[in-house]
């Protein structure tokens, strides 16, 4: 183990490691928000400034879902501040920002072996700032509320010591604190409040909070996305800075990367060559002159070894389903599974990528002190260290600005250019603008994870008695985990992964009351690099049970829809979900010319069914009407916000089923252009519906909910048309 100040681990032998308790060790962690002239902060998470505006400090990355609308409305409502007056700015590095619940959500909670208490405390001190699992509000509407409702009390005691009346009295109504017929506007409390006394137990929900909660206030991003004002990484414009270009070699064993560098050198514009290990970079007083200097450059690599192709790949997972495979579940009695009654049927998942509309960029300059980063990372801090390394610099000289991210879909996770930007600013010592083209976006990915699954299935009299659900898939949980969190946590908490990988497994287990259940996980080891695409495994494991599910439904001849429910007792939520999507379609299990099919799914705190409606057209291919989606995802803060991120994972969902995957060919992705991935366009965009359901519960997340289950959903439509054959492969293939 490695001892550092970070991270204390103690080692003995066999069974008795001890962690130090760090739960032991109290600390304070002071607010860091930088406070200008007229302004007053409140915590960590919000200023009042002498001009009446509030602005709201946003730990999480914008990547589309909406977190910078949702907790500064949470923080308004609270305040009972005015909406027109909110602001918002990016959360400097602090361990006040640590998200335990994105680790628990992201990683299926692979690290639960340690005591809650000590391993939140050691994601503090690491300050795992970490923008996933849609845990954003689930994570700080509580902490963010507390904040607000601190403000608003203290305001008001300021307040009411002006006007000489009891400060529970006032109120607090679109940024004034009111008594009766006076009022004083924020702006002139803020600096006074500061003086007072936080009361116990705070005003949560009272003195006028709870104007905004449930309402569809306007997104604050919005504006500057539509006119083009909005700064994204490969917007940003630095004195003497240079453009960069990269182009990586073949995944696989790269010796050397031969390149004419004179050549390149002739470009007028090209600035410089730079050779990483695995890829080479251009320079230049462009971009389009540093792809030109590429081109010039003509470079070749010298590899070793089988290079990874669609044929390996799948000869790779096969191989690891005929191994024992680790047990993630058992239980009840599943031998034997043989003879008759039985169900069996064979999955394919392809590679997917993330084709995110924002290709992967990175800012770095270069300071006398150290190092200037603008990045679109979903983890700032691990960021900081990965640059620091490549650079060759102490953290501390690190600076990360958060950026926006285009719609990364999870690529934020990764820090490959990163790095490379960092060793670009090191070596040229002036500021560098790097940007990957569609092409190496595309070939150097972290891949959602390939999986190969056999399932079987008991049916007794129209009864499921049984399931043994064999998946074979790379254990991305683990890889993952060992790039983006804190390295002793991953050495302690992952050694016993005797259970198969958390991550790779997450939503193979159903949600329905199987007497008799079974997962294994058969581990693959593949020659490509994968990570998280929105919704992780989800995607893979929901398409693989619901699309089985429904094959036992109908090789017991029984309503999938009526047979999804009556094994749902004990979990309600999603069996209000079916049977809400189901009467807002108008279910009929479809019929000769239209066919229909259901799917349902819980994971991150909420739950979701989809009914999916199509048919044939004259040529015989697969057209989808409808998607009808209903969700319950606790209380909602902006209703707005979470229809548009059902609505993007339908679309996204649909995607998957279309297209957005890869082959290989000699270490090469193929297709390499995003026109090439067979994505759904405007004119293949079914008919939404989204119904949310009235809830009470604590917020779930929203923003990747509704991607696994629209590509069961449509396949098990398409299964009840008539002569259409079952499709067992995502993407689809219709000759399966």
């Amino acid at each position: 183990m490695e001892f550092s100040r970070r991270n204390i681990l103690i080692g003995g032998g066999a069974g008795a490691g001890l962690l130090v308790a760090w739960g032991l060790w109290p600390r304070v962690y002071a607010p860091n928000l930088t406070v200008g002239p007229g302004e007053q902060a409140f915590g960590a998470w919000l200023k009042i400034g002498r001009d009446g505006i509030v602005t709201v400090a946003v730990p999480q990355a914008e990547h589309g879902q909406g977190i910078v609308t949702a907790l500064a409305q949470v923080v308004a409502d609270e305040l009972g501040a005015d909406w027109r007056t909110i602001a918002v700015e990016p959360a400097p590095l602090s361990p006040l920002y640590a998200n335990p619940i994105a680790v628990d959500s992201l990683f299926e909670g692979a690290f639960d072996r340690l005591p809650q208490g000590a391993r939140d405390e050691w994601l503090r001190r690491d300050r795992v700032m970490l923008t996933a699992g849609s845990s954003s509000l689930r994570m700080f509407e509580g902490p963010a509320r507390a904040a607000a409702a601190t403000a608003r009390a203290l305001m008001a005691q300021a307040a009411a010591r002006r006007w000489g009346v009891d400060w529970s009295q006032c109120e607090a109504k679109d940024g004034f604190i009111t008594h009766g017929d006076r009022r004083l506007r924020f702006a002139e409390l803020a600096e006074a409040a500061a003086g007072e006394t936080v009361p116990e137990p705070l005003p949560l929900g009272s003195g006028g909070a709870g104007k905004l909660a449930g309402t569809d206030v306007a997104r604050l991003d919005s504006p500057a996305k539509v006119d083009g004002s909005a700064n994204f990484t490969a917007d940003i414009r630095l004195p003497d800075m240079v453009h960069v270009a990269v182009r990586h070699a073949p995944l696989g064993e790269v010796h050397a990367i031969r390149i004419d560098r004179a050549a390149a050198m002739k470009v007028p514009g090209v600035v410089e060559v730079i050779e990483g290990g695995d890829w080479v970079a251009v320079a230049a007083a462009s971009w389009w002159i540093a792809q030109k200097g590429l081109d010039a450059l003509a470079p070749r690599a010298a590899t070793a070894g089988v290079l990874p192709n669609s044929g390996n790949i799948a000869q790779a997972l096969d191989a690891a389903l005929k191994d024992e495979g680790r047990t993630v579940l058992r239980r009840g009695d599943l031998a034997p599974l043989e003879g008759s009654g039985l169900v069996e049927a064979e999955y394919r998942v392809g590679v997917g990528v993330h084709a995110a509309i924002e290709p992967s960029a990175a800012v770095a300059a270069w300071r006398d002190d150290g190092l200037e980063l603008w990045l679109p990372t979903l983890v700032p801090d691990n960021a900081r260290g990965v640059a620091a390394k490549a650079a060759g610099m102490s953290v501390d000289r690190v600076v990360v600005h958060p950026m926006p991210i285009g719609g990364g879909f999870g690529i934020g996770l990764e820090a490959d250019a990163v790095v490379q930007a960092a060793t670009i600013a090191a070596a040229l010592k002036r500021p560098v603008n790097l940007l990957w083209s569609r092409t190496e976006d595309l070939r150097r990915d972290a891949y959602r994870a390939p999986a190969l699954a056999r399932m079987t299935a008991r049916l007794d009299k129209a009864v499921l008695t049984a399931w043994h659900a064999r998946i074979a898939t790379p254990a991305t949980g683990r890889a993952l985990a060992e790039r983006v969190m804190p390295a002793g946590l991953v050495r302690f908490d992952l050694r016993g992964e005797g259970k198969g990988d958390a991550y790779a497994m997450g939503g193979a287990v159903p949600p329905y009351a199987i007497p008799a259940l079974a997962l294994h996980h058969h581990v693959a080891d593949l020659p490509i690099p994968t990570g998280h695409v929105r919704g992780g495994a989800h995607v893979a494991n929901c398409f693989i049970g619901e699309s089985f599910l429904d094959e036992c439904a109908r090789a017991a001849g029984v309503d999938p829809l009526a047979w999804r429910i009556r094994m749902l007792g004990e979990a309600p939520r999603l069996a209000r979900c079916l049977s809400t999507a189901a009467s807002l379609g108008g279910w009929e299990g479809g019929g000769a010319n239209s066919g229909q099919g259901v799917a349902a799914h819980g994971f991150r705190g909420s739950y979701v069914a989809v009914m999916a409606e199509a048919h044939r057209d004259e040529a015989g291919r697969p057209i989808v009407d409808r998607l009808v989606a209903a969700v319950d995802c606790g209380r909602v803060m902006n209703p707005d916000i979470v229809r548009q991120q059902v609505e993007g994972g339908l679309i996204f969902g649909l995607a998957a089923l279309r297209g957005g995957a890869v082959g290989f060919q000699d270490g090469w992705a193929m297709p390499s252009r995003l026109g090439a991935l067979n994505l759904p366009r405007l004119a293949d965009t079914p008919d939404i519906t989204v119904e949310l359901i009235r809830s009470d519960e604590d917020p779930g997340g929203v923003g990747e909910l509704a991607v696994p289950p629209v590509a069961p959903a449509i396949a098990n439509a398409l299964a009840t048309l008539p002569g259409f054959p079952r499709i067992r492969s995502l993407p689809m293939e219709l000759s399966a």
